[in-house]
């Protein structure tokens, strides 16, 4: 690259900071109000620097973004369905499925990671490298490159130090946006009000307290970048029972629309609901701690880069004028420089506290209430119970069919056999011998199906060897390459420890006939109260709890002893299933043999 060449692409990337800067408040502020069409738009400028570059560098920049997701299909009913929700018509589900492609799809982060970082990082190199302007242009072509091309292969488990602190400063920014959006929903909840209350407009009070629900779950779910979990804490909504007299009711009110009950019903849910006042108080309060928590690392970077540090080049260099505090501070280039720099320094290294300290107030008002956390426990025992009860009446059930199909037809069978020999053993000896045998046959083949029958039920090597080694056991008869790994200092209770066996035999059953998997990992381990089973293959993936009665039965056989199920399946593989189970170990038994 000759040197003209070098300044004339210098001159297209400083111009380019101007429009990568607009990509992003375009890409970024529709998105908080759930807009996503702007952002998808930009991906095609996004896609012409990607062009740009490769052809600086020479090679192609292959396009990252998944592929576009399929039109909602009509079930049986003929409603479409988007995640827990059914739809009359395939326009809302469809939006729906957009915005999870263009929120959840991984090149969306290191694309506004780029279009956050180009503008600084050429005002910095370029300027700074006119004397080596070749150079210069394929570093930055080359850091362009690497945020802009598709991850090769599994993402790391640990990011890199200087990714987790630029990481940390753009959820900082977020955070901060989240802070103005919310005086701005503030704003709408007090007119709801006002008009609610005061000009008998009712239909707005509850909008009042609902409309900003989208940002408390999008902010439920940012917790999680510090490694705080909160559960949505809305309770279960009302709805209105249809009497045989034909009113509707709710509560100890009666109606005779179903409109009006319908309203009514909504309005008593969220109106007695705790999680709709805290929400609210979250919606003030969140707004001025979190504000002033990440937006003081935001302000601190941009003042320190965009108006002390990167000022200083233009009037060191160039001769621009500065003023007191634009380039300089109170005057002073030299101290305006180093004050920026240890801005820029003391932002990066505050926005991770910022990001923990944020997340962990969030969730003081975000997350369910302890009356909720109760509550909710009881519900799922109950349901959980309700399911034990049902399944322990389905496997007896099973249990008397294979008995009365099987073995107790063979011993009618066996019995019929004993009484014509008895006739015939004066008369036919060799006929009677010959019955002998078929009724020694027919009780063999009847005691091989009762064996079969207990080992369905408890498998005598589980309360023989214990949970590790039945595992093995099952590991040999499966058509894949099993290794278990993991050992147990005693055992289980033996409820726990059977609903573990059976568990991991479904998973096992599973990963072979629908995933079509040859190598399959199970590692077995306790600690902190905690059963934990791993099942990892290499299968097809793609495994959905929701389309299928296998995992469902997991999760029921394991919500009896309040355990859980936690599946990552993507399409293609691999498949991670890990089940949790809390429980105490016994010591381990001996023997004297």
């Amino acid at each position: 690259m000759t040197y003209s060449r070098a300044l004339v692409r210098s001159a297209q990337l400083l111009g380019m900071t101007v429009l990568t800067l607009a990509q992003f408040v375009l890409t970024v502020l529709p998105s908080a109000v759930v807009v996503v069409a702007p952002g998808i738009a930009t991906r095609r400028l996004t896609n012409r620097w990607r062009a740009l570059f490769g052809d600086w560098l020479g090679r192609e920049i292959p396009v990252p973004y998944q592929p576009e997701p399929e039109p909602p299909r009509p079930d049986e009913e003929g409603l479409y369905r988007h995640d827990n929700q059914l739809y009359r018509s395939p326009r809302v589900p469809e939006y729906l499925r957009r915005v999870d492609w263009f929120a959840k799809d991984p090149a969306l982060a290191r694309d506004l990671t780029w279009m956050l970082w180009f503008p600084l990082v050429v005002l910095l190199v370029i300027p700074l490298g006119l004397p080596f302007a070749p150079r210069a242009v394929g570093l930055v072509a080359r850091w362009s490159e690497a945020r802009l091309r598709p991850v090769a292969g599994p993402r790391p488990s640990r990011p890199k130090r200087s990714d987790r602190i630029l990481l940390a400063w753009a959820r900082c920014g977020l955070l901060a946006l989240s802070a103005v959006v919310q005086v701005v929903l503030f704003a709408l909840t007090l007119v709801c009000f006002v008009l609610g209350f005061g000009l008998g407009l009712v239909f707005l009070i509850p909008l009042g307290l609902t409309h900003f629900r989208w940002l408390a779950n999008l902010r439920r779910e940012w917790a999680a970048w510090a490694g705080v979990a909160i559960e949505p804490p809305y309770t279960a909504r009302k709805r209105p029972e249809l009497r045989p007299d034909g009113l509707y009711r709710v509560d100890r009110s009666l109606y005779k629309t179903a409109g009006m009950a319908e309203f009514n019903a909504r309005w008593q849910w969220i109106w007695h609901d705790a999680a709709s006042w805290r929400d609210l108080l979250w919606l003030v309060a969140d707004a001025l701690v979190v504000g002033a928590v990440a937006g003081v690392p935001v302000a601190a970077g941009i003042y320190g880069a965009w108006w002390l540090a990167l000022p200083w080049v233009w009037t060191q260099w160039f001769g621009a004028e500065s003023s007191r505090w634009y380039g300089a501070l109170d005057g002073n280039r030299t101290v305006g420089l180093v004050a920026g720099l240890a801005l820029v320094a003391a932002s990066f290294a505050l926005a991770p506290v910022a990001v923990g300290l944020a997340s962990r107030w969030s969730a003081v008002l975000l997350r369910p209430t302890a009356k909720e956390q109760l509550r909710r426990r009881v519900e799922r025992l109950t349901q959980t119970r309700a399911d034990a009860v049902d399944a322990q009446a389905a496997e007896v059930r099973r249990i008397e069919r294979d008995l009365h199909d099987g073995a107790q037809a063979r011993l009618i069978s066996v019995g019929l056999t004993l009484g014509a020999i008895e006739r015939l053993m004066d008369t036919d000896p060799d006929a009677a011998r010959k019955l002998v045998a078929q009724a020694r046959e027919t009780s063999q083949t009847a005691l091989s199906e009762l064996r079969a029958l207990v080992r369905g039920i408890h498998p005598p090597v589980l309360s023989e060897r214990g949970l590790p080694d039945a595992v093995r056991a099952l590991a040999l008869d499966t058509a894949a390459d099993v290794t278990v790994t993991g050992r147990l200092a005693g055992r289980p209770e033996a409820p726990v420890e059977s609903a573990a066996y059976f568990a991991v035999s479904e998973l096992l059953a599973n990963a072979v006939r629908h995933g079509h998997a040859a190598h399959i990992m199970v590692h077995i381990a306790f600690a902190d109260g905690l059963l934990r089973i791993t099942v990892t293959d290499d299968g097809d993936g793609g495994a959905n709890p929701s389309r299928g009665t296998g995992l469902r039965g997991i999760e029921r056989r394991l919500g009896t002893f309040d355990g859980t199920l936690a599946l990552h399946s993507p399409a293609g593989g691999p498949t991670v299933a890990s089940l949790e189970l809390p429980c105490a170990l016994s010591s381990p038994k001996t023997s004297t043999s």
